[in-house]
């Protein structure tokens, strides 16, 4: 467990700089904020390096984290774009609406409209890094992710931590509300 916790600390590559860095393994990652990112997101820590989430990728780092979660502009596909853009929803002017407006529903998987998820991804870029520890074979990848939820609570997490979310279960619920009202608008 010490060699998990140790790749996962910070600093991180930056996010903006993350391909190439990160390998297309599966694997688990930890997103850090920077102090100005902790008080955007209300966090009562602000330290330079706020862990803020811990993930895993069943099958490739690169494709769950920089490209989904990171670089697509997809939000309703991103359980953490969602914590984020709940989060930021004041400061970013983000307006949530139907992961796919055609066929609205499952709202509690919101999406933003395209300039809110273009928002959400440049302040991503600007202020998230990103540290990875790649799984080695026979390695079970969802004991070890639940160990390392229990020893650090990241608070972007809402599943397998200690303590609970209300108020980013709050402000998810907020934004799933405005997504089923866009679609009567």
């Amino acid at each position: 467990m010490a060699s998990v916790l140790r790749d996962l600390a910070p600093p991180g590559i930056r996010i903006a700089d993350g391909v190439g860095r990160v390998p297309a393994v599966s694997g688990l990652y930890a997103i850090y904020g920077d102090a100005d990112a902790a008080h955007q997101l209300r966090l009562t820590t602000a330290l330079p390096e706020t862990l803020l989430y811990v993930g895993k990728a069943e099958d490739d780092l690169v494709a769950r984290d920089l490209r989904t979660h990171f670089a697509s502009g997809r939000t309703g596909s991103s359980t953490v774009r969602r914590s984020f853009a709940a989060l930021l929803r004041e400061p970013l002017l983000l307006r949530a609406m139907p992961r796919n407006p055609a066929k609205p529903g499952y709202f509690h998987c919101y999406g933003l409209e395209e300039s809110s998820d273009a928002r959400l991804t440049e302040w991503m870029q600007s202020h998230l890094t990103l540290s990875v520890w790649p799984k080695p074979p026979g390695t079970s990848l969802r004991e070890i992710e639940r160990s390392v939820l229990e020893q650090l609570d990241p608070p972007l997490n809402i599943a397998t931590v200690a303590t609970p979310r209300t108020a980013l279960q709050a402000a998810r619920a907020r934004m799933a509300d405005e997504a089923r009202a866009w679609t009567f608008s």
